[in-house]
């Protein structure tokens, strides 16, 4: 577990000491309704203004990975974000919220491209699934802490998770800045400044497969938006209040705890897309279970099985890309696949809260389930053609 450089295990345990902090994306819908007097709908849009920036993120962060480097890039996004975060805690106009959420997204995600490509400059292939389930594990030790610290905090005051998010986020960017070297390769910066974004961009018309898996992923990350933004709401249909929620989540937390790095180990084995065709049934499983819960433990069930496929999809998924993505591309692929997480937290928080207002849980979690399954179908005949490519590119 331990054989991995020195420069991985600071983005490894920076992730964990922001990730302990991460308290206001997951409450943010109930901090918007509760707090402010936000109707469901208005509150859904505004959160999603957090996927539209975490969209433009990923793009932005990707091409700048590659140009300018992982450091300057994960620096501006852990020094920056603290500033808006704090500022989203004291803001009343809707219009401020909405401009404060949307800078959050921005610069909160400006640092994944970065933290995926470095991973992919400083540890070898073979190692990559364990690699990015690790820093998925730091995330989520610190998310099975995080709701409920953010539980007990905003019995008392919601402006406490403000401030607690921004300075464990500022911790993160002075470990970058006084203690990460940079690694992206010395032949990646000389083709980078030779290579105009334009063209940059015109070689991803080249990789079909690496669209196509960030489409899919799209909708995979819709699904999933809903255990942020309409989970909470449902729960708190049924009587179960932010207190509750957090402890739901937190079920979520402490099984990646236990469970993803034996996972992450073990993923290193196995096929790649046939891999993470599995994980989606057991999200759609998981997420669709929740039309019959009524209490909290039926609820807690229900995260419980989509938590394991959430485990085994962030082991394989960013390591896909990586191996298919060249050394000095490596930001933009890696920007391009997070964008499509970043778009459905733009969408999902729409989406999800327009359906469940209009139609009712029962035909929000019915058509996670069937999405879903078409989507485990999806990834599943990728992984065929991807083979079926890379035989026809051998000959």
């Amino acid at each position: 577990m331990f054989n991995l450089p020195r420069a991985y295990w600071l983005l490894f345990f920076g992730t964990l000491i922001n990730r302990i902090g991460g308290f206001v994306v997951p409450f943010l819908t109930l901090y918007l309704t509760n707090q402010r007097g936000i109707s469901i709908s208005q509150a859904g849009l505004v959160v999603s203004l957090f996927g539209a920036g975490s969209f433009l993120a990923q793009l932005i962060g990707g091409e700048l990975t590659d140009r300018f480097g992982r450091k300057p890039v994960l620096s501006a996004s852990f020094l920056i974000t603290p500033i808006f975060i704090i500022l989203l805690g004291f803001v009343q106009n809707i219009w401020l919220i909405a401009a404060c959420t949307f800078l959050v997204g921005i610069f909160t995600d400006l640092h994944r491209p970065a933290v995926s490509a470095a991973i992919a400059d400083i540890v070898p292939a073979e190692d990559r699934p364990r690699a990015y389930g690790y820093i998925y594990w730091a995330i989520n030790l610190g998310a099975a802490l995080a709701p409920l610290l953010a539980g007990l905090l905003a019995a008392y005051s919601y402006l406490y998770l403000f401030l607690g998010d921004g300075l464990t986020t500022l911790l993160f960017g002075l470990i970058i800045l006084f203690g990460f070297r940079e690694t992206r390769p010395a032949a990646t910066a000389h083709h980078t400044a030779h290579t105009s974004s334009a063209e940059r961009i015109q070689q991803l018309g080249r990789a079909p497969i690496l669209l196509w898996f960030s489409f899919i992923t799209l909708f995979f990350g819709i699904i999933y938006m809903q255990g942020n933004v309409t989970l909470p709401l449902d729960m708190q249909s049924h009587g179960l209040g932010p207190e509750k929620y957090g402890l739901a989540i937190a079920v979520n937390g402490i099984l990646i705890v236990l469970l993803t790095i034996p996972i992450s180990n073990m993923a290193v084995k196995w096929p790649r897309f046939e891999t993470i065709s599995i994980a989606v049934i057991f999200s759609a499983i998981g997420f669709g279970f929740t039309a019959f819960a009524n209490t909290f433990v039926l609820f807690a069930i229900s995260v419980v099985i989509w938590t394991i496929g959430e485990i085994i999809a962030t082991s394989v998924a960013p390591s896909i890309i990586a191996d298919l993505a060249p050394v000095e591309l490596r930001g933009l692929y890696q920007g391009i696949f997070g964008s499509a997480w970043g778009l459905s937290f733009f969408i999902g928080p729409i989406l999800g809260s327009w359906v469940y207002q209009t139609f009712g849980a029962a035909t929000l979690w019915s058509g996670c389930f069937l999405l879903g399954l078409v989507l485990s179908a999806s990834y599943f005949a990728l992984g065929k053609f991807s083979r079926t490519q890379k035989k026809l590119e051998a000959k």
